[in-house]
């Protein structure tokens, strides 16, 4: 199921109400969590609407998609210091009840084991918060994962590095690899929500629709998910027909 809005601001307000509401009714969920450009106004709308509502956050639980291989969880540029800038750290969380890989881990196959076996012992993430790659990857899954993957560590391609290079400085080295949720990971979460926004996601959202589930385009196995939802600004519906443009439009949008 899609829900197009017309910009980020609104889907910003939609997700973080969503994940409000599910924290509501359960306040011990178990929250599966990403990064990247498109979560930083979800999350700043989601702190904003927490310490507006005086929400206690003390108790749930999340686990973070993917780390990058030889980055310290004290590397400005690691996902446990984007956690910790725009969601751990305002909003005062248990960092008891936040999983995240270590980059750093010695055995790495032993540790992706680990966490997959640490979600399954919290009993499985509750609501699955997704962003989706250039090339349709979820998490740092690429084309060609297999379906029933759990964490591991996989080889990031040329295309992801380059997309990721912004968030480093110039001429530094982006990481060559990193520590995965598997696909089976994510797609063993009750519910799924995926946010893609902007025109650089028009084309793979396009192929999503044109496709049946493949590999070759990861996020197509959300088509299995019973509850999975992705939400769309204009621009990454652009190239959607506008028959679906004009289905999906979000109400109130």
């Amino acid at each position: 199921m899609f829900l197009i809005f017309p910009d980020t601001v609104s889907i910003a307000d939609y997700v973080s109400d969503t994940l409000i509401n599910r924290i509501k009714n359960k306040p011990q969920i178990v929250l599966g969590v990403a990064t990247g450009g498109t979560m930083e106004p979800i999350y700043a709308r989601f702190v904003e609407q927490v310490r507006q509502q005086q929400l206690d956050v003390s108790q749930l639980t999340s686990f973070n998609l993917d780390e990058y291989v030889g980055l310290s969880a004290d590397h400005p540029k690691s996902y446990a210091a984007y956690m910790r800038q725009h969601l751990f750290d305002p909003l005062g969380f248990d960092g008891s009840r936040n999983y995240l890989p270590d980059g750093l881990a010695q055995r790495l196959d032993e540790h992706c084991l680990e966490y997959s076996a640490k979600m399954q012992q919290h009993g499985g993430i509750e609501f699955q918060l997704l962003g989706v790659g250039g090339n349709g990857h979820i998490g740092f899954n690429e084309p060609g994962t297999p379906f029933d993957s759990r964490c591991h560590v996989v080889q990031l391609s040329e295309q992801t590095r380059i997309d990721n290079s912004r968030f480093f400085a110039e001429n530094a080295i982006v990481p060559a690899s990193a520590i995965t949720m598997g696909m089976q990971d994510i797609m063993d979460a009750q519910e799924i929500l995926l946010v893609a926004t902007g025109q650089s996601k028009a084309a793979i959202v396009a192929e999503y629709v044109k496709n049946d589930i493949t590999a070759d385009i990861p996020f197509t196995v959300l088509k299995r998910h019973p509850k999975a939802k992705i939400v769309l600004d204009q621009a990454a519906a652009s190239l959607l027909p506008e028959d679906l443009r004009q289905r999906y439009q979000a109400i109130n949008s």
